[in-house]
């Protein structure tokens, strides 16, 4: 999914930690994961895009938004197939696909084929991954 021509966003840790919020650096940069109800945008319904909070790439668009009732932002597509990268995560005891920026490899969430039409795919995201900007009317 990744189009290897585009340049990596390549920070220290210090300059990530200076970027982030202690809760953004420890989902983006060290693979967490925020607890189910408590992150933002899980329940938003508002019309725009999802950016990387870590570089600002666009992710998902508001119009892939779906609520899959797990209290994580869900999304059945990315804006495009180059916005971000898969990646086999092995943690707990179980194989799942990793998603991540494709620009930093900020870590974002999972995938699972769950998901509604038309592409059956449920995009789990973390709130704490992402920084939302308002469509402009």
């Amino acid at each position: 999914m990744q189009d290897d021509t585009r340049l990596k966003i390549i920070k220290t840790d210090e300059e990530w930690r200076g970027q982030l919020t202690p809760e953004q650096y420890r989902v983006t940069r060290k693979h967490g994961t925020e607890r189910a109800f408590t992150g933002p945008y899980w329940d938003s319904k508002e019309d725009g895009v999802y950016h990387c909070v870590c570089c600002d790439n666009p992710l998902f668009d508001s119009e892939t938004k779906y609520d899959s009732g797990t209290g994580w932002p869900s999304f059945y597509a990315p804006v495009s197939n180059q916005a971000v990268s898969e990646h086999s995560d092995r943690s707990w005891f179980m194989t799942r696909t990793e998603i991540r920026c494709a620009d930093c490899d900020a870590h974002l969430g999972h995938l699972f084929n769950d998901g509604p039409e038309p592409t059956g795919l449920r995009y789990c995201m973390n709130g704490h991954a992402l920084k939302f900007e308002k469509r402009e009317d």
